[in-house]
């Protein structure tokens, strides 16, 4: 099972292909320096149906599924663009879907119609200073106070954190740490609501990132995502999605740097022969492209199994070892990030050693994917929690 080449797919990658080309290239490095993203960039996108992609129409989006989000992200890198600005054009990817799902026509209107028309900017708020993966230990609290919640707690390495509208925010309604928890929407300029410091990383540069703190925010009820206490459910029924972004990212950054590396081989020449025409390098040029290939070929087949039952409104919420079409496959998303993650690991390695001292320099494209992709098989949920899942798949 794979991704179907529609005439219409190819025509979204014409479409991604050109924007990349014109309104990223030119700028890439610039924002990578600045460490944030043109707010212009996003109504841009929106402009042209690209960021309302996976969305459905009747919410403000482009039309279109899953597997259509996958090609703009896989197009987008193959182009030259970084998953660092997949990240940061595309935050809400994990800043809406709550409310769409939550069908709340209010919230719909107010957030996610904006958002997808490019004049908003949404993040997704779960992890906490102390917690790292463990949703379920979320110690921000919201104590019910009238037609308020007063929330307090922080949250850290938040996506977009910096020059989000508004924040789609864990919290916990019953006992800090207590698993019981609910989305709320939090505006940026509440009161106690206080954005951090900027946070300097590895990769990612463009995409910004940022710690938050609550003291006292009082934030409506009626900026509730669905009913109290199933926050925990919608998280994760959101996560398939957003580990299947990570693993295509993965596997199109090393698509990408075979790409690169392949090209550059060919150019370049050492003791009067191209470094293309020595075996040792072809045989690791071929190891190269089969590991991506691989990668992405395991991806577009566990994303079409994933997308049936999204088309259908099904739960993937459920880990159901040996799933077929239409039944939940959340070991598989598991495995495919993993596979992915690791193949592009070795990518980007062997890229960046095959460019040899050019590929240390910030000139060089594969040093930027060489950065963005450790985070890769961090972001989403880790390679060891990804590992725990497919063993509790496993029946172990």
């Amino acid at each position: 099972m794979t991704i179907v080449d529609s005439p219409e797919r190819r025509q979204l990658r014409e479409l991604t292909r050109a924007f990349v080309t014109r309104e990223v290239l030119p700028h890439l490095d610039d924002w990578e320096r600045a460490g944030e993203v043109p707010r212009s960039l996003h109504e841009t996108a929106a402009k042209i149906g690209l960021l309302g992609i996976g969305f459905p129409e009747s919410v403000g989006g482009s039309g279109g599924d899953l597997l259509d989000s996958i090609v703009v992200t896989e197009e987008i890198i193959r182009s030259g663009g970084s998953s660092g600005l997949v990240a940061a054009l595309f935050t809400h990817g994990i800043a809406l879907p709550h409310m769409v799902a939550a069908g709340n026509d209010d919230l719909i209107d107010r957030y996610v119609r904006p958002t997808l028309a490019g004049t908003m900017i949404g993040a997704l708020a779960i992890t906490e200073p102390d917690g790292g993966s463990d949703v379920a230990g979320i110690r921000t609290f919201a104590l019910l106070d009238g037609d308020h919640y007063v929330v307090n707690g922080s949250k850290t390495y938040i996506t977009s954190g910096l020059r989000a509208d508004f924040v789609t925010t864990a919290v916990c309604t019953v006992l800090p740490g207590s698993g019981a928890l609910s989305l709320l929407v939090i505006e940026k300029g509440t009161p106690g609501f206080t954005v951090g410091r900027r946070l300097e990383k590895l990769g990612w540069h463009c995409s910004d990132t940022a710690e938050l703190s609550f003291v006292d925010v009082r934030v409506p009820v009626a900026n509730r995502i669905g009913p109290e206490d199933t926050g925990f459910l919608a998280i994760m029924q959101q996560f398939a999605t957003e580990r299947l972004s990570l693993a295509t990212q993965a596997y199109a950054t090393a698509q990408r740097c075979v790409e690169l590396t392949t090209r550059w081989c060919r150019d370049r020449s050492t003791f009067g022969r191209p470094l293309a025409s020595r075996q040792l390098v072809q045989h690791r040029l071929a190891e190269m492209h089969t590991r991506a290939e691989a990668a992405r070929a395991y991806v577009h087949d566990v994303a079409a199994r994933v997308a049936r039952p999204l088309q259908l409104g099904a739960s993937t919420a459920a880990p159901r070892p040996g799933a077929v079409a239409g039944q939940p496959v959340v070991t598989e998303v598991a495995m495919a990030k993993n596979v992915a993650v690791a193949a592009c690991d070795w990518v980007v390695d062997q890229a960046l050693q095959l460019h040899g001292g050019f590929g240390y320099l910030r000139d060089a494209e594969v040093e930027r994917h060489y950065r963005d992709a450790r985070i890769l098989g961090i972001g989403g949920g880790t390679t060891e929690i990804m590992n725990a899942i497919i063993a509790k798949g496993m029946g172990l």
